[in-house]
């Protein structure tokens, strides 16, 4: 038991999906997962542990900006001794190109956040996608005919802002999209040394000023969460 985290040692799996949202935790929870248990509730920070296709797999909200995911995926791996997690969220697209519903397999992510260098003395503004993670998304999607967008995002400290245009440092990077966890979540796996991975669907056109219903949020994520949910399963065979 964490201190964020109130599962009883080995109630969660190796492999954990990461959204942000507590409620998105528990549909997939409780819609995809084979007998799905309740492990922890701390702040209402939901976690559950199932099967899916054989593979024990648990699913727990980060909730939002580095710091919060920071302390969620630090403590899966140190404490839980989670081998690897998959961050599955939504973003903002920055290059025009991309449209609603496309999904992000993230590669870099980049930002002006000072949480890597302060917390592991990790130095730069770019961290990549930890372990083969990204590259089983990228091979399955393809099996899928799925179609998936490669690269790199912007990972803000920031929702609201008086600065006007998109960061110059995402550009200077040429980031896809903008969400605001993945910088720290790539930080920790580095310092711990284990797999991280981000999958995002897209559900705001910056420049257009677009974005999803939440009726169409609910729809628009499924692909992304049975993509990650066969990443995973297919894990227990490659890791």
């Amino acid at each position: 038991m964490s201190i964020h985290i109130s599962a009883a040692p080995g109630e969660i799996a190796p492999i954990v999906l990461l959204p942000g949202d507590p409620l998105r935790a528990k549909y997939i929870a409780t819609t995809f997962l084979s007998s799905p248990q309740l492990v922890s509730e701390t702040r209402n920070c939901l976690f559950y542990t199932g099967s899916y296709k054989g593979q024990q797999i648990s699913v727990g909200a980060s909730g939002m900006g580095c710091p919060s995911i920071g302390i969620y995926s630090y403590e899966l791996y140190t404490e839980y001794q989670v081998n690897t997690i998959i961050r599955i969220g939504t973003c903002g697209a920055y290059d025009p190109a991309l449209q609603l519903f496309d999904l992000i397999n993230v590669k870099q992510a980049v930002s002006e956040s000072t949480f890597a260098l302060h917390a592991w003395g990790i130095k730069g503004s770019v961290l990549n996608s930890q372990g083969n993670t990204y590259e089983v998304i990228n091979q399955l999607a393809k099996q899928k005919k799925l179609p998936l967008q490669e690269g790199a995002i912007h990972s803000s400290d920031v929702f609201y802002s008086n600065q006007e245009g998109f960061s110059p440092l995402a550009m200077e990077h040429g980031c896809l999209a903008v969400e605001m966890e993945s910088f720290a979540l790539f930080a920790n796996a580095t310092h711990c040394k284990k797999n991280a991975a981000c999958l995002l669907t897209v559900s705001d056109l910056i420049a257009a000023k677009q974005k999803l219903t939440p009726e169409q949020r609910e729809k628009a994520l499924l692909p992304m969460i049975d993509l990650a949910l066969d990443t995973a399963a297919s894990l227990k065979i490659r890791n």
